[in-house]
């Protein structure tokens, strides 16, 4: 089985990507980095048959709409939810296959009426969401939240899984990517040790926390499984060009596609090589700049803005950190060629200078 453990910055969410037998499911995924995660699943070979959302977030947007509408997934979130437009209303006792593997779904409510959380078919991990965190677990201040049921929740569905259940959160604000059950069974201070239920209420009743930043946005969109009002879609992608979005997280082009574009784009070629590779046995593109990696941060003021850029290397490592210079530099249209000169001269595409 494969598994990857995502990160959005700002909401600090973890979303997961499991697959087997080129089949992957996405849990908790985030609508702006439907981009990154789609780049990932092409990139892998996979093919995305469900996103499963834990609960309604009140941090963030769920991907699950817009992944949807990019690959013909099936939506999948709680039916106590209330969430409008799921394929896949679930519930306690049910299933969720990928490939050969599935993922048990256990009704831990109390964060949310429809908080779920999801265990590896051999139970050797459970993705939580925010009904047990990392040390500590999701508020119980607002959106149907209830200590009482989440007190029991975590204790009847996860602390019951074997020890060495590997528990893997909706969010961590340090940086920590996992637990287990013995270690939250003993060091988690609302749930573990000796804590008891009149603890774990008197603690989340008293805890004082602001509510989310995104929470006026984030529910009404998630009720409706993360579709926009109106069904209004991210920006465009770029459309000068056959671009793709690679999960390194830049803009790539074809060398057949760069070489299909001819003089119906404007578009500058940069060559970040040393002088010796420009004009050895490689060559170099048709009406390339020459601009060697180590001098482009003083040179940038020096070129123009207001056509595409397309930056080039021996084998488009070097260029991929020239596209990023640029694109961070402002840039607004900077694509890296997929695999540099090498992959240019192997698909026999004209070159000045080089050998035959």
């Amino acid at each position: 089985m494969l598994f990857r453990q995502l990160f959005d910055p700002v909401s600090s969410t973890y979303t997961y990507l499991l697959a087997d037998a080129g089949e992957a499911v996405l849990i908790d995924p985030v609508f702006e980095q439907a981009r990154r995660d789609l780049a990932l699943l092409r990139e892998l070979g996979l093919r995305l048959v469900a996103t499963l959302d834990t609960h309604v977030h009140a941090d963030h947007v769920t991907g699950a709409w817009l992944l949807q509408q990019r690959t013909g997934c099936r939506i999948a979130v709680a039916a106590a939810s209330g969430a409008q437009g799921a394929d896949l209303p679930l519930a306690h006792g049910d299933r969720v296959a990928f490939g050969g593997r599935h993922l048990d779904v256990r009704a831990t409510p109390g964060h949310t009426d429809g908080c779920l959380s999801y265990v590896l078919d051999d139970a050797s991990a459970a993705f939580t969401g925010d009904a047990l965190l990392i040390r500590g677990c999701g508020r119980t201040d607002f959106q149907q939240g209830d200590p009482v049921r989440l007190y029991h929740s975590v204790h009847a569905q996860l602390l019951s899984l074997p020890d060495a259940c590997t528990l893997y959160p909706g969010h961590d604000y340090r940086g920590i990517t996992a637990t287990s059950v013995a270690e939250e069974r003993r060091w988690n201070p609302r749930f573990g040790g000796t804590s008891d239920l009149n603890d774990f209420v008197q603690t989340m009743t008293h805890l004082g926390l602001p509510h989310p930043k995104q929470m006026d946005r984030a529910v009404p969109a998630n009720l409706r499984c993360g579709r926009p009002e109106g069904d209004v879609l991210p920006p465009a992608e770029p459309d000068w060009a056959p671009l793709t979005w690679s999960f390194a997280g830049l803009w790539e082009i074809e060398p057949s596609a760069l070489h299909e574009l001819g003089g119906r784009s404007p578009v500058q070629v940069l060559d970040v090589r040393e002088p010796a590779e420009f004009t050895g046995p490689l060559g170099h593109l048709p009406g390339a700049q020459l601009v060697p990696l180590g001098e482009l941060a003083a040179r940038l003021p020096s070129l123009a803005r207001d056509h595409p850029w397309v930056t080039v290397c021996r084998s488009g490592t070097r260029s991929a950190r020239a596209a990023l210079m640029l694109s961070q530099a402002g840039f607004p249209a900077v694509v890296n060629l997929a695999g540099g000169m090498l992959r240019w001269r192997a698909e026999r595409l004209p070159a000045e200078g080089g050998e035959a």
